[in-house]
């Protein structure tokens, strides 16, 4: 558990969810938003579901932007996960 928060501290972008189509399709739109932004952001994709709690987040697909989960439990298109990173990074 312990790794699980040290692993929740860092920066960057995260998708949290089990590998199902919902979670890819999330990281692809997470993705498409980064490179319109001109953001050169790894995506971690955590599927380990201790890691997936200990950010609270019960229903999956989820995004989380520099340690702060911006979504939970809906597929967002480009133009969404675009306003949730420039709102967290701005």
């Amino acid at each position: 558990m312990a790794q699980a928060e040290a692993a929740k501290a860092a920066a960057g972008v995260k998708v949290l969810g089990t590998g199902c189509a919902k979670c890819n399709a999330l990281e692809n739109a997470v993705r498409a938003a980064l490179t319109e932004l001109g953001m050169d952001t790894t995506i971690d994709h955590v599927t380990d579901f201790t890691q997936i709690a200990a950010y609270g987040v019960m229903t999956t697909p989820a995004l989380v932007v520099d340690g702060k989960v911006v979504s939970y439990g809906k597929v967002l298109k480009k133009e969404e996960a675009k306003e949730l990173i420039q709102k967290v990074r701005g």
